[in-house]
């Protein structure tokens, strides 16, 4: 665990370093209050330095969105400038987006809040936000400093965990913990819940099981027993968490493994990340699979797990073909070296607000995308 440092009242200071992105603490600090004009926080903030702030809690978050208007308003600017130029190509398009919304993240990451060794925050107006420090941290002893967007996230997340997102085809609601990827978008658990099942199947393999939403619709499915796999700790506790609130923990072991447990079964199911890329942040594991690892694991350990007349069930968009960070070509490859036959594919279109969404940078890509889910069996 790293510290931050910074002199207040003559005196050198320092305080536990909170950062789920992993960004390092900032070498430069300056403490900030109400005084603080909004281009000055902005001057300062694209400089990398920090804000600590010590005025009112309301305040900081009018200062945050201050700061965001003043990004967006110079990222409008770029655009314009850049007009008549030649359109970039759907790759450098997702690149150039992605670019801008860490270095916009970043900005704005630069709003400090500090917090007691209880996660109190000692500024007028604060919120009670101990509860969500807690499910997102764990236990503290000593005072800690993180940024502001970095709590609201927090809080955020502690809203969806206690609310739950509710889940038609468990006609029941599925509670996503901090840091772990909430099912928000339905379209893939629907084909999870409509595919035809292999004749007489009775065991099943969750390959990542996230949420454990996907382990559940498959327990109410029929499948006597399944066995769910995650490398995260935080993913087990969600996944055992949402199993007991729906009654299936005797349906659904979790056993913390990197992809496949032992043995074989006669239905593997896996939604991988579905775009190659680096994650910036812990969460965004979910969105970003490198060198598409996850992917080619699953589909090259595939067979091996499968029993006599079993299926695979890959579940992915079609995004990364249409941003061209991989093809189908490719993709039908990697299933044919792996030993396994398409026996079926079902398609759905997303419904989420971005695929509607024509101000999006990457709406050409997401109006055309395609949720799958590929039926893959032993060639």
């Amino acid at each position: 665990m790293t510290r931050i440092e910074w002199v207040e009242g003559g005196e050198n200071r320092s305080a536990l370093w909170r950062s789920e992105s992993g960004w390092p603490a900032p070498k430069k600090v300056v403490l900030a209050d109400d005084t603080m004009a909004a281009d000055t926080a902005y001057r300062l903030a694209l400089d990398g330095t920090a804000l600590l702030w010590r005025g009112d809690f309301q305040n900081a978050r009018q200062l945050v969105q201050a700061l965001a208007r003043r990004i967006d308003h110079r990222g409008s600017r770029s655009k314009r400038a850049k007009a008549g130029k030649a359109a970039p190509t759907p790759t450098e398009q997702f690149h150039r987006h992605r670019l801008a919304q860490l270095q916009r993240a970043r900005t704005l990451a630069m709003l400090l809040i500090p917090f007691d060794a209880d996660y109190t925050i000692a500024l007028r107006r604060a919120p009670e936000v101990k509860e969500a420090c807690l499910e997102a941290w764990g236990p503290s002893s000593e005072t800690s400093v993180a940024s502001l967007r970095e709590l609201l996230g927090l809080i955020g997340a502690h809203e969806w965990r206690r609310k739950g997102v509710h889940i038609p085809a468990l006609d029941g609601r599925i509670h996503p913990w901090y840091g772990v990827f909430s099912p928000v978008r339905g379209e893939y658990v629907d084909l999870v819940a409509q595919a035809p099942l292999p004749p007489q199947a009775k065991l099943a393999f969750d390959i990542g099981a996230g949420t454990g939403v996907l382990s559940a619709v498959l327990a109410r499915r029929g499948l006597q027993h399944v066995v769910a796999t995650d490398m995260d700790q935080r993913a087990l506790g969600c996944a055992s968490d949402n199993l007991a609130r729906l009654g299936l923990t005797s349906q659904v072991e979790l056993i913390k493994a990197d992809l496949f447990p032992d043995g074989q079964a006669d239905l593997v199911v896996c939604n991988p990340p579905w775009l190659p890329g680096k994650p910036s942040s812990a969460i965004e594991y979910a969105i970003y699979d490198p060198d598409s690892r996850m992917l080619r694991g699953f589909l090259g350990g595939l067979k091996a797990h499968l029993a006599e007349h079993g299926e695979g069930w890959l579940i992915i968009s079609d995004l990364a073909e249409h941003l061209g960070l991989r093809t189908r070509a490719q993709l039908l490859e990697w299933i044919a070296a792996a030993g396994l036959d398409v026996a079926g594919r079902h398609d759905v279109q997303p419904t989420h607000a971005k695929a509607q969404d024509a101000d999006d940078p990457l709406h050409a890509a997401r109006s055309r995308e395609v949720t799958s889910l590929w039926r893959l069996r032993a060639a």
